[in-house]
């Protein structure tokens, strides 16, 4: 079992980013965020060319394109919501086709008309019919360049967060292939479900791929409060990626950023001169990976 992590994560300028990444000893990448300037899933042809010839003098491999691509509400509408996002997924293609990752990754979308305690998934179907067929064409186009296709939960009015409500969706998808799914284990949380190893077990048959990141609640509660590592977590992160690693069902597992807010004198490793607005995450990321190598058995 492998790991990787976003790539600003190990640096914004990405030949840093590359060059670190290698010192931590990693041969995956997940592509995220922006390259030299541009978005990931809107590279063009040169930038898209830079790019992959820094992973490969890197020694490095495009694990995953994670592209933004349904991080939308599906209140837009049907055709404004497909025009908008099957566009960008032909722009994101053109991009994997020179990086060649193993993954193009989509976004759970976004939607407002869910109590608390309520089926995200069984409003979609009843108010939203027509979105399990935009994804599962998503999925085709992916599919037909060549990639893996992924759906992952995000962290904010997503329609994914419960185990239940992930079994929901890829059975109403009826994708032609299995285990598309990403879980983000801590977006799940900071959505209302606390992550359990029972929890995992019940959708290890729809997974290929788990993001994990720490996170705090307040003494005595539940709810997702700070940004702390994994070390620190207050969800059985060495239980439930231990039974990923046992199941094999994630081959690499992705280490991403915390939500939550800045814990009052928590050490981030940070230096005075790193910048406010470009967030310095290289600490907290060795400070993870070194706790889940040496956690987790089975781990490289």
């Amino acid at each position: 079992m492998e790991l990787t992590v976003l790539s600003a994560m190990a640096g914004w300028d990405f030949d840093h980013a590359a060059e670190q990444m290698r010192e931590w000893d990693l041969s995956w990448v997940d592509l995220w965020g922006e390259i030299y300037g541009e978005p990931i899933d809107a590279l063009g042809q040169a930038t898209a060319e830079r790019g992959a010839a820094t992973l490969e003098a890197a020694n490095l491999k495009a694990h995953c394109l994670a592209s933004r691509i349904f991080d939308d509400t599906v209140e837009i509408g049907e055709d404004a919501f497909r025009e908008k996002h099957l566009a960008a997924l032909d722009r994101a293609l053109a991009s994997a086709r020179i990086l060649q990752p193993k993954y193009v990754r989509l976004i759970a979308g976004k939607f407002s008309a869910v109590a608390p305690g309520g089926s995200n998934v069984g409003v979609l179907k009843r108010d939203f019919p027509w979105v399990a067929a935009v994804y599962r064409e998503a999925v085709d186009r992916i599919l037909d360049a060549g990639f893996l296709p992924t759906i992952e939960n995000e962290a904010d009015s997503c329609f994914l967060a419960t185990p239940q409500e992930f079994l929901e969706f890829f059975d109403w998808l009826a994708a032609p292939i299995p285990r598309i799914g990403t879980w983000d284990i801590q977006n799940a949380w900071k959505m209302g479900s606390f992550p359990t190893v029972e929890g995992y077990e019940s959708m290890r048959d729809i997974l290929g791929y788990v993001h994990t990141k720490g996170g705090q609640a307040e003494r005595g509660g539940s709810d997702l409060k700070w940004n702390v590592g994994l070390a620190d977590a207050s969800w059985p992160v060495a239980q439930i990626i231990q039974a990923v690693v046992d199941d094999a069902i994630s081959p690499v597992i992705c280490l991403n950023p915390s939500h939550g807010a800045p814990k009052p004198g928590y050490d981030y490793g940070l230096s005075p001169l790193d910048p406010a607005d470009y967030p310095n995450m290289v600490p907290m990321t060795k400070r993870d990976l070194d706790y889940l190598r040496s956690t987790v058995r089975g781990i490289n």
